[in-house]
């Protein structure tokens, strides 16, 4: 995988989608362990230590998207490193219908709020999805977590 840069001034708020049939918001105190059990369910411990520091900020620096009190995915920011995106996921079924475009866009736009001018993408997995809609570019060079040693 590798890191890529997304320039956050180039992201239009017009793709936003105000008409969709679930919420994004951000994780709130006292669900924060209903989302990491969601997490835990769907991904990895791994990403549920980068959750729990995402909701220890306040505001907590993780968005999730609802529908009907069910989770269908989340995406943290400004957590691993300063200004950057992920770990995010979409519950398997809820996959393919935008709403992970969706919590991408408003954590851009949420680093872009705290006065980032463009923001890294950590271990990208679908490097083309993000080429293509955010057009986002691969930062040459080992990614910055493969070059951590972590336990």
């Amino acid at each position: 995988m590798t890191d890529m840069l997304v320039n956050l001034y180039s992201l239009s708020e017009d793709s936003l989608d105000t008409t969709q049939n679930y919420q994004i918001r951000t994780v709130l105190p006292p669900e924060k362990h209903k989302v990491m059990d969601w997490v835990r369910e769907h991904f990895s411990e791994n990403w549920v230590s980068e959750c729990e520091v995402a909701c220890a900020k306040v505001p907590a620096n993780c968005l999730i998207a609802v529908q009907d009190k069910d989770i269908l995915g989340f995406a943290c920011y400004d957590t691993t490193f300063r200004n950057f995106f992920g770990p995010t996921g979409m519950k398997e079924s809820a996959r393919g219908q935008g709403i992970g475009y969706q919590l991408l866009l408003a954590s851009l736009f949420q680093l872009r709020a705290k006065g980032y001018a463009y923001a890294i993408i950590g271990d990208a997995g679908p490097v083309e999805f993000y080429k293509k809609t955010i057009g986002a570019v691969p930062i040459d060079g080992v990614p910055v977590l493969k070059q951590m040693k972590t336990l």
